[in-house]
């Protein structure tokens, strides 16, 4: 079964694809890029999505991918205009749901093919048949495996960023709920970046056993977002599984019909309103702001108030949550409740979450040869090699710290793949070993000399720097996936 949980605006600061492991999570709870995502936001761009383009708060590579697709001349990106244009749905803000939604129903490049081909697919990606063949032909010609090799570093840079925030709401919720495993066995919380999506936005998806968070770029982090879709992944089995405890208290959902902003889909179903009350009782006992459950009762949420009490009680013993549930739902006074919501002083606008516009987006502006080595970056984004080898030269004569000189060493490696220069790149990726690289550096440059072996049918070699890049500390999660594959098989371009 799939479920659209819930789509909402959100701020956050830019990073990247350094696929972080949860602490406390259970495996395949990741903190990720999506090269589905990335590959449909491309193709969606060259297809004439302009969703914010001009917002100062988008990320740099939004621009420039776009620009570098427009110069394409190919029959596929035609089609995509049309595909495009004959595919917006009657409210603008939903054009982007459709596609995060399909990227996440898929298996991902190079063939798109559906996740879970024996389940029907999300009601939202229904309307866009006959996208997949276009998706298929346009990661081929327009090189998209390439482009997204290239946008790794800005990935890098986000997840860097949203890590500790994401790491300690996690752990924050799995000690509150007394947690041990971070969920049920055999299910997945994956939060993924999105850089080339419209700034503003946390979108968030339920797909079987799967739970997805898609952040965009903005001026801070989403973590109380973040925060509140770790918890819908833990609460909302136990609204399934003891659904015949919530329909006992189903008469309280005839005094969230008096609320004016509350979803209706909320007023139509108790044990949806009753998850999304617990949750927001759980959120303001852990941040201990009391407020927060005047708040959401005032929205509509009306169970909350009856939660928050019967949460003090859980504090002062030991049963962990999915346990203590149905005991914490069984101690709602019906009557008592009656009283207290008998005459709720309702909002009748709903609160608008304030986003922070801003022209710098992560951290300060960088300053000497780190600015430097940002611009070549760019450039080699945007597919300016020439400029970007120009620049990348230039910092080694900046500075003569070695890690530095491995990061200009290693663009200038990449840009010789590019030229379809493997002598050349090989010889400058060896250089940047020897310069004491970063981690992600090291292991990227490891991996980059084991597919250029492979390209030479050199399999012994290949595997040695595969297995090389594996022992980094602090590997990338997306250097480790690569390198398991080329040990099982030989790299080859797609």
């Amino acid at each position: 079964m799939y479920r659209l949980l819930f789509v909402t605006g959100l701020v956050i600061q830019l990073g990247a694809r350094l696929s972080a492991q949860i602490p406390g999570q259970a495996p395949g709870g990741q903190l990720d890029g999506s090269a589905a995502i990335f590959a449909v936001m491309c193709a969606i761009h060259a297809g004439g999505f302009d969703q914010e383009i001009n917002s100062p708060t988008n990320h740099q590579i939004r621009k420039a991918l776009r620009d570098d697709l427009a110069k394409k001349d190919l029959d596929v990106i035609r089609a995509l205009k049309r595909f495009v244009r004959d595919h917006k749905p009657k409210d603008p803000a939903l054009e982007l749901n459709q596609y995060v939604s399909y990227a996440l129903s898929t298996n991902g490049p190079p063939f798109f093919e559906p996740a879970h081909s024996s389940l029907p697919l999300p009601p939202d990606v229904v309307p866009l048949e006959g996208f997949t063949p276009l998706m298929v032909e346009f990661y081929r010609e327009a090189d998209i495996g390439t482009l997204w090799d290239q946008a790794q570093v800005h990935y890098d840079k986000m997840i860097d960023q949203l890590s500790p925030g994401v790491a300690q709401a996690v752990l924050q919720v799995n000690a509150y709920m007394r947690n041990v495993t971070s969920g049920y066995l055999g299910r997945r919380f994956q939060i993924y970046v999105d850089l080339m999506g419209p700034p503003n936005q946390v979108q968030t998806r339920s797909y079987v056993d799967d739970y997805f968070v898609v952040v965009t770029p903005s001026a801070e982090l989403p973590i109380d977002d973040i925060r509140h879709a770790y918890l819908h992944y833990l609460s909302d089995p136990l609204g399934i599984k003891f659904a015949s405890e919530i329909k006992k208290k189903v008469g309280l959902i005839d005094y969230a019909q008096g609320s004016p902003i509350l979803a209706e889909f909320y007023k139509n179903d108790f044990n949806l309103l009753a998850t999304e009350c617990f949750i927001k009782a759980v959120e303001a006992r852990i941040a201990k702001k009391p407020t927060m459950v005047t708040e959401a009762l005032r929205e509509g949420y009306v169970v909350t108030p009856a939660f928050a009490d019967g949460l003090v009680a859980y504090e002062k013993q030991e049963t962990a949550m999915r346990l203590y549930f149905p005991e914490l739902v069984a101690g709602i006074d019906l009557k008592q409740e009656a009283k207290r919501l008998e005459n709720i002083d309702f909002l009748s606008v709903r609160p608008v979450k304030k986003f922070t516009t801003t022209t710098v987006v992560g951290p300060p502006p960088l300053t000497g040869v780190a600015k430097t080595l940002d611009t070549a970056e760019d450039a080699y984004v945007a597919r300016q090699l020439p400029r970007a080898k120009e620049i990348f030269l230039q910092a080694l004569k900046e500075t003569e710290e070695k890690p530095t000189h491995a990061k200009a060493y290693y663009g200038l490696a990449r840009i010789a793949v590019l030229e379809r220069d493997p002598e050349t790149a090989d010889r400058l990726f060896r250089k940047v070993l020897e310069l004491d690289p970063d981690p992600s550096t090291k292991a990227w440059s490891l991996l980059y000399i084991g597919r250029l072996s492979d390209s030479q049918q050199d399999r012994e070699e290949a595997a040695k720097f595969y297995q090389a890049a594996l022992a980094v500390e602090g590997v990338p999660e997306s250097v480790r996936t690569a390198a398991e594959k080329g040990l099982k098989e030989a790299y080859t371009k797609k």
